[in-house]
């Protein structure tokens, strides 16, 4: 009875030692991220070179580059020289788009998304069309050209558009209501 008792002691006493640290049974050296990002540059300069060759075979309009990373045209520019204001942030703005491929397929076609308010930098917006009313001034109407990165990008918008859709945006700026407030300080 004495040796069970001291077996069973020292076994007691063998099971407390400290816990030990686990690691992972195998480590991640970032070449997946790296790979990732990799993918991501080839397929960002495979579609700005796709957009870039269908504007060189388009040779009636004049397009515009932004420092963005997107194109666009004007479809219908504005000629009142008193009309100098493009909106910033803060400001309240009324306009109306629709959306296809850069092939020019329709996704949403015009007058299918309601026209839409919105309070620039202050709401969710794609990128490239929060960009690209920032260029625009009351009555205008532009085509922006958007790579998947300035548009939707890998999500898509969980409609319509896929993964690493370039689109194109035929946006009207009806109104832009300035933001009083910012003035006041």
């Amino acid at each position: 009875m004495r040796i069970g008792l001291i077996l069973l002691t020292l076994l007691m006493l063998g099971a407390c030692k400290s816990p030990e640290a686990r690691y992972p049974v195998s480590q991640n050296s970032g070449s997946y991220i790296r790979e990732s990002v990799e993918r991501n540059r080839e397929l960002v300069a495979a579609e700005e070179e796709y957009i870039k060759d269908l504007m060189a075979e388009d040779s009636t309009t004049e397009y515009l580059s932004s420092s963005d990373g997107f194109w666009y045209y004007y479809n219908k520019r504005s000629t009142d020289s008193s009309n100098t204001e493009t909106p910033e942030f803060g400001d309240l703005v009324k306009f109306d788009h629709s959306i296809s491929t850069i092939d020019g397929e329709p996704i949403y076609a015009e007058g299918e998304k309601p026209t839409r308010e919105y309070a620039v930098d202050q709401e969710e917006l794609f990128s490239g069309l929060r960009q690209g009313l920032k260029l625009m001034k009351e009555g205008e109407t532009v085509t922006f050209l958007f790579p998947s990165h300035k548009a939707y990008g890998y999500y898509g918008d969980k409609n319509k558009i896929g993964t690493n859709v370039p689109v194109k945006a035929k946006v009207t700026l009806h109104d832009i209501n300035k933001n009083e407030s910012k003035n006041d300080d």
